[in-house]
């Protein structure tokens, strides 16, 4: 007879696949990154310890325990880079996004930028270079916006005085006098005295160049006296030498006056005035306007020196003054530029020109030598570096020629290897160029000022960051961004920008694990 089982005796029997999914779904971790939710095991975020996602607790402020989920108000589509590096070990660049906010958001996932993949490797570092490109255009000083009040009062060092409203006559007039002077596009008379200086310049460099004109120069005639045959004395006129007109010593002394008045001018009003002499295009400036005055003491105290001709060569420091004109013309400066940054492959030119002439001019030497060769203009090799240099870089002076059929073939080589060699550098010097001067357009068109951003957190609890703004904290954040800011909200910004740090400070501290 069989026994029945009693309520007592039944035992439960709990599924296997149940528990295993019980067990994973512990181990399983929702990330909530700026609304798109991501999912993923706890130990795949333990595999790059010391970061922000190897130490999440329930104790963290962001933590959700309704939604069991971690929030974080970050950029979502790095994010999905992020976790992939966790999964895989292999940290990718999404393209649309901007280097420096690639960077920012490593930077707050503890992560190391230098462990991007050697596949977008370049394409991350372009900003890199993008950047060094800004810093160098800033240090050109390539606006033409009119500088605020605050901002001259930051350069010229007074800006306490300035915020304190207690600016001396001097402190207001400085500035002014320099921009006037040294910034071209301040204003409408910094505009006038800008072109009245270009014009003294064109005017200076022109009676430079026409005084050595040979109608432009009047003779020096003096009476010489000579025996004739028949024991008497006559004299004569002889012409010694020419001299330039009158009237272009006038015209110099006039652009030098005006020459020595803008830089004194500009060296009493300027902010730095060792920095003010160090600059090459002032260098220029003041030797050239002292060149003038030791012409004429020269041609006062030593005229009747022989070879004194030979001191008017150094007056051809005056034309360097051409170089003044990148004050006044961002292309100039960009161009310039342009030269400093390709000063490696301009080396490189120089060098493989070098080489290939001493080369060329040692074969042609000898190639004209092999036939007989009467008319030979290759009598050493010092005169082939001359004709190597004039074929490689595709002049031809036509002075000298190979008449040999060696000497000939030599040549080709030297005129093929000459276009190879110069035409190698050239695409990256106007890469350059172009570089430079797109990113000047660029910032061109960029507004100068824009309005700031708080970065205020917005957390639930005790534990999230606060901050209160106070009225006139908000009259500063609503004040327009093209006008300076009055006196009495100075201390306010001051307010608002310590008020940042704060927020920026206590975010990270809420999101340290307790």
């Amino acid at each position: 007879m069989p026994i029945k089982s009693r309520p007592s005796d039944l035992q439960v029997v709990t599924s296997p696949y149940s528990v295993f999914s019980t067990m994973d779904a512990e181990n399983r971790v929702v990330l909530n990154c700026g609304g798109i939710r991501h999912e993923t095991y706890k130990a795949t975020l333990k595999k790059i310890p010391a970061t922000r996602l190897s130490r999440l607790t329930e104790a963290l402020a962001n933590y959700d325990p309704i939604l069991n989920e971690y929030f974080f108000d970050r950029h979502p589509g790095v994010f999905a880079q992020v976790l992939n590096y966790y999964r895989t070990g292999k940290l990718h660049y999404p393209t649309d996004v901007c280097g420096p906010l690639f960077e920012e958001e490593l930077e707050f996932w503890g992560l190391d930028s230098n462990q991007v993949e050697p596949c977008c490797w370049m394409t991350y570092t372009s900003h890199r270079d993008t950047q060094e490109t800004l810093a160098v255009l800033d240090r050109l000083d390539l606006d033409t916006d009119k500088p605020s009040d605050e901002e001259l009062a930051r350069k010229f060092g007074f800006e306490e005085a300035y915020y304190n409203g207690e600016l001396s006559w001097w402190q207001k007039t400085k500035p002014k006098i320099w921009s006037l002077f040294d910034e071209p596009y301040s204003s409408n008379s910094a505009k006038i005295v800008g072109l009245i200086s270009v014009f003294f310049i064109c005017i200076s460099i022109l009676s430079f160049c026409l005084k050595t004109h040979p109608d432009m120069r009047v003779p020096v005639i003096r009476n010489v006296t000579v025996h004739t045959s028949f024991n008497s004395t006559a004299w004569t006129l002889d012409k010694t030498q020419t001299n330039a007109h009158e009237a272009f010593f006038y015209i110099e002394a006039v652009c030098n006056t005006w020459f020595t008045i803008e830089i004194l001018m500009r060296f009493i009003a300027c902010p730095n005035k060792f920095l003010f002499v160090r600059a090459s295009v002032n260098i220029i400036d003041y030797v050239a306007t002292l060149s003038f005055f030791i012409d004429l003491a020269l041609q006062k105290f030593a005229s009747h020196l022989e070879n004194a001709d030979i001191l008017e060569f150094f007056s051809i420091i005056r034309i360097m003054r051409l170089f003044k004109l990148t004050r006044h013309s961002s292309g100039l400066k960009i161009l310039i530029q342009t030269f400093r940054a390709s000063a490696k492959e301009l080396t490189l030119l120089v060098f493989f020109l070098v080489l290939g002439i001493v080369i060329f001019a040692s074969l042609v030497y000898y190639a004209e030598r092999i036939q007989a060769n009467p008319h030979n203009d290759f009598n050493s090799i010092p005169l082939g570096l001359w004709w190597a240099l004039v074929t490689m870089t595709t002049v031809g002076y036509g002075d000298m020629a190979p008449k040999t059929y060696v000497g000939m073939f030599v040549g080709a080589l030297c005129a093929l290897a000459g276009v190879l060699t110069i035409a190698l550098p050239v695409p990256v010097i106007v890469s350059n160029f172009a570089m430079y001067y797109s990113h000047t357009q660029a910032r061109a068109k960029l507004p100068k000022k824009r309005r700031r951003v708080l970065p205020v957190e917005h957390a639930s609890g005790p534990r999230g960051p606060q901050l209160a703004i106070r009225p006139v904290a908000l009259e500063v954040l609503s004040w327009p961004s093209d006008q300076a800011l009055p006196a009495h909200l100075v201390a306010a910004d001051r307010e608002v920008q310590s008020a940042e740090v704060q927020v920026i400070c206590a975010t990270a501290t809420a999101c340290l694990p307790a």
